[in-house]
């Protein structure tokens, strides 16, 4: 079998990884605001699902904002951290673009900084496949740096790394969500704090009743 090298990659920095961000959403705000958004519309007593969780910081969140939520990352390293970290939370392996959830079942859906690392080309099906996990009106939260580049990273936190994702204009995944099928809720656009290169967008949207 070949590796999947984003898989490899995040497996190699997830210690690193996990300590770098670790109180990033401290001094952000905006992002939390939105992320407490996302919990309000979401609502208690079902399950939501933190796509491409990594260590889990988000997932924590989700939970202390009253949610039922697990994480899911393709990175066993990264769950590896994410388990130890918060041992009382929920943590599969999986991918976003076939989740392991009945149609309808979740209540909720977060991928922050998750969708950087789909293809272009590949992107409609995941939004489907999102769109099919969700139950009628549930929202999904997306976050992603704003750009039009393609971009390599062959060095992460002092480790040889094969990572490549995509910088994404919030208005052309809007136009791909409304093709799925969801319905746009709003779209937040920020500019840079601490370490940023570029401005981040995070996009709220429903899965259309």
């Amino acid at each position: 079998m070949i590796e999947n090298p984003t898989r490899a990659s995040y497996d190699i920095i997830a210690t690193d990884y996990a300590e770098y961000l670790a109180n990033e959403l401290d001094d952000r705000p905006v992002d939390r605001a939105m992320l407490a958004a996302f919990a309000e519309i979401a609502g208690a007593g079902g399950r939501v699902a933190d796509v491409g969780c990594g260590p889990g910081r988000v997932t924590t969140l989700l939970h202390d904002l009253g949610l039922d939520a697990y994480g899911m990352d393709l990175s066993p390293g990264m769950l590896a951290v994410a388990r130890k970290t918060y041992p009382h939370l929920l943590f599969e392996e999986g991918t976003m673009s076939a989740l392991d959830v009945v149609d309808g079942e979740l209540a909720g859906i977060v991928a922050w900084y998750s969708i950087i690392h789909i293809a272009p080309d590949q992107r409609p099906a995941v939004f489907a496949e999102l769109h099919r996990a969700l139950a009628p009106g549930a929202p999904l939260l997306l976050a992603f740096q704003v750009g039009d580049e393609a971009l390599r990273v062959s060095e992460a936190l002092g480790h040889e790394v094969a990572l490549d994702f995509q910088r994404l204009r919030p208005e052309r995944i809007a136009d791909e969500l409304t093709a799925a099928g969801f319905a746009m809720y709003a779209t937040l656009v920020r500019e840079r704090i601490g370490n940023d290169k570029v401005q981040q967008a995070v996009v709220l949207a429903r899965r259309g009743v």
